[in-house]
Formats: structure tokens, sequence, C-alpha cells
């Protein structure tokens, strides 16, 4: 799981921007509240109150949030109610119709995570999991589209948090397929999720042997897939950047699931930071994500990506509606913002005057 941090009363998003009316001790309130997955908590609140978390249509976007909204510090105190507000707002314990992305991409995910089935002849890969409980509805997913979730060989994923490993314990048993996973997240993911720099054990899952450790670089083959592993740490010490190159119907495609760039609630960058060098695993991080240049993205969490507006679009428009270089190029400009921001606000930078 990941989040960045707007200020108030402009939030700023990867996909745009929209403004909530505040003022007086109501704006000091909204100012220190966190940004969950790619949203505000009001606007995941306002989503909530109006049956949606895709982004607002413009004539939407100017709301009066909701009261009594934790703000960021209640956040970063209490991991649990972290954890039960991103589960309600982004949904990500409730299903949701799987759907082909492009080639051999399906994605198998619940309404709020990402979840991606590589099909080949040999078998399948199985990047992340969703929640512990989201085992069932994947399974069910899986078959759906025609396929055996029995025949998934490997299982990879973006970091090692309960939201995207919660259900690799579930398939091993269901597939014994082998789990690779990103050295620097091993111990969190071998562990089920417990010692977390943030979360300590409150974010743990059932316990899985990972097969095969993975290094900056590393490829995973199955059949004529090959997708290569990335570290970007940051998020998690062991976070994986995933890129592979296909050519579909005589058209080539560079795609890529990006990870490792965001923070959350509590996470300190700067000053005391939460583990030795995160500051520097970020930089670096946010660097090489800027430098790819994929011509579709997917990510661990359906908002990042607006998977929801693009699977309708795809619907008339095939494949196009999926190739989005600059909501990518949008999404990690934000990421990077976010962390500066945080940074100097850690720092006690003075913040810049409008002029």
């Amino acid at each position: 799981m990941d989040a960045i941090f707007s200020r108030w009363p402009r939030l700023k998003v990867a996909s745009g921007s929209f403004n909530l009316p505040f003022s007086g001790k109501g704006e000091g309130a909204m100012r220190s509240i966190c940004h969950l997955k790619a949203l505000s908590v009001s606007a995941l609140a306002l989503a909530g109150l109006f049956g949606a978390t895709s982004w607002p249509a413009p004539q939407a976007r100017s709301q009066t949030a909701p009261p009594n909204l934790p703000t960021k510090e209640d956040l970063a105190r209490d991991n649990n109610l972290f954890l039960s507000l991103a589960r309600k707002f982004l949904k990500w314990d409730e299903p949701e119709e799987p759907v082909r992305i492009v080639g051999p991409i399906y994605f198998v995910g619940t309404k709020g995570l990402g979840a991606f089935l590589f099909t080949t002849s040999e078998g399948h890969v199985l990047m992340n999991t969703g929640m512990p409980p989201s085992g069932a509805m994947m399974v069910d997913s899986i078959r759906k589209l025609g396929f055996k979730p029995e025949d998934i060989k490997i299982m990879i994923n973006g970091h090692a948090h309960v939201d995207h490993a919660g259900a690799f314990a579930f398939f091993k048993k269901l597939s014994g397929a082998q789990v690779a996973i990103m050295k620097d997240d091993v111990p969190l993911i071998e562990s089920g999720g417990r010692g977390d720099f943030k979360y300590a054990n409150d974010f743990s899952y059932e316990v899985v042997k990972v097969d095969r450790v993975l290094r900056d670089g590393d490829t995973v083959r199955l059949g004529d897939l090959l997708l290569t592993a990335y570290h970007t740490p940051g998020h998690t010490k062991g976070a994986t950047t995933w890129v592979m190159n296909m050519v579909v119907e005589g058209k080539p495609y560079v795609v890529v699931f990006p990870d490792g760039a965001g923070f959350n609630p509590g996470y300190r960058l700067a000053k005391d930071p939460i583990y030795p060098g995160i500051n520097a695993d970020f930089r670096r991080t946010h660097h090489y994500l800027e430098m790819l240049k994929p011509d579709i993205w997917l990510a661990q969490h359906n908002e990042y990506y607006d998977f929801e507006a693009k699977r309708k679009r795809a619907l008339t428009e095939g494949v196009k509606a999926w190739i989005d270089p600059e909501g990518y190029r949008r999404f990690i400009a934000g990421k990077k913002q976010a962390f500066e921001d945080e940074v100097d606000e850690e720092l006690g930078v003075p913040k810049a005057t409008a002029k």
C-alpha cells in the first residue's frame, strides 16, 4: 500500500486537480488530511458517499468534505485505522469483473486492487494477490476468463504489504506455484508481513516460503513470456517495478508496472528517517521510474491508472484505451513532488508564498 500527500485547499493528482471549499478552522484541519492511494481521505470519503471510487467528473469536482475525517497524524499513529479506511473507501475487498488488457495480460483483481494474470501455453504467472480474503474472488475471476488457477506456475508482486501479498499462501496451496520476490522483501514475505519498518506486526498475513530470490535486473520467464524485475525501493525495501516488451498483432508495446514511489502516513523521510537510506532510496526510485517510457502502464491500485474509465473505453477503442504514456508521466511526477513536499515539511522549509 502507498499514499501521497497533498496541500489544501487545492488537491493535485496524476489525473488532474480540483478545488475543495474550506475556510477557517476547517481549512486548517483539511491541510493535514492524508492522501490515500492517490486520492485524499476526504476525496475517498466523498467517493464512498457517492458510491464511486473513480476520479470525479470535472463538473463534480468541487465538493464539501464530510465531517470528522482523520488527520494525517491520526493515520500515522493508528495503523489499523489507516488500513480499515483504505479497505472501505478504496473497495479493496469487493469483487470486480476480470478483463483482458492486452495480449496475455488479464486483470483479475478487486475493485480497488490490481492483480494480473499472464497466460502462456506452459502455464501462467500471477502478479499480486490482494488482501487475504481476495484469493477466492480471484479464483472465480481466473475461471471466468477460461483459465485454471491450478495452472499458475510463478507468483510475483510489486511489494510485500498485505494488500498485495495477502493471498500468496492461498495460491501456493492451490497451485504449488513458485514464489519469486526481490531480495529485500523476502524477510517480509516469509514472516507474513511481520516486522515491517512502519507497520510492525499490524498488517500480517499467512507466511509463505520464497522459492526464488530476485535481484535488480533479474528476469522471470515462462513459455514466450519475459518479465524483468527492477529494484525500486522506498515504499518497502524490496519494492519491485516490472517491465515487459511484447508484440500484439504486429505492434510492439512496452508495459510497465511501477512500484515503490509512494509513502504512507507515518513514513519519516528526512528527519529521523524511518529506516536508514530511505531518502536516497526514494530519490533513486523516482529517477529510475522517470526514465521509463511505457506505452501501457498498470499498477497495484486501480485508481492510479484509471482502470474503470480505461476499461469502459476499451469496449469501443480496444487496446488503444490502455495506451497512456502521458498519464504515466503525470503519475510519477506527482509521486516525486509529493515526496519533495513531505521532505520540506519534515525539515521545516518555509512554503513559497504565492505572488
